[in-house]
């Protein structure tokens, strides 16, 4: 393997950088970083980024709970964005609620606290706030460690 086609930040487990080697190793694959956070996934690292001659793969983005990555196929090409990036970061940023116990602005409904464990899970039970901190935090993006 070209090691100048890998750049890894941090220090990992043999397993996660045996994983992202492999993964890099493939014919098609131009170029990956492994972020410091990264950690061994499904099939790449969780925080890995593999890129292609056509495209970039989201496979690394991770499938952990609060992972805030989100790989979204526009019909727009890069130079057509590009003058306008600091723009919808900003608006990404006033839309979403980033950081550990945050708020979502917009509440959200999910069959999941209708559910009768609630109140049959003696720990739920007599914790009520769990209930209330989990309705208010769907949808945000946690810490965003990736």
């Amino acid at each position: 393997m070209d090691r100048n086609k890998l750049h890894i930040l941090g220090e990992h487990d043999e397993g996660t950088l045996k994983q992202m080697r492999q993964a890099v190793a493939a014919d098609e694959c131009a170029y990956g970083v492994l972020c410091a956070d990264g950690h061994k996934g499904y099939n790449v690292p969780i925080g890995a980024v593999l890129a292609y001659p056509e495209h970039i793969s989201p496979a690394g983005v991770g499938f952990d709970i609060a992972c805030g990555n989100k790989a979204v196929r526009l019909d727009l090409k890069a130079s057509e964005i590009r003058p306008r990036l600091n723009e919808l970061a900003e608006q990404i940023f006033a839309s979403l609620s980033f950081g550990v116990g945050r708020v979502n602005q917009t509440k959200i409904d999910h069959p999941a606290f209708d559910s009768p464990t609630w109140k049959e899970v003696p720990f739920l039970r007599t914790n009520q706030s769990l209930f209330a901190s989990a309705r208010n935090q769907l949808g945000t993006i946690g810490s965003g460690n990736h």
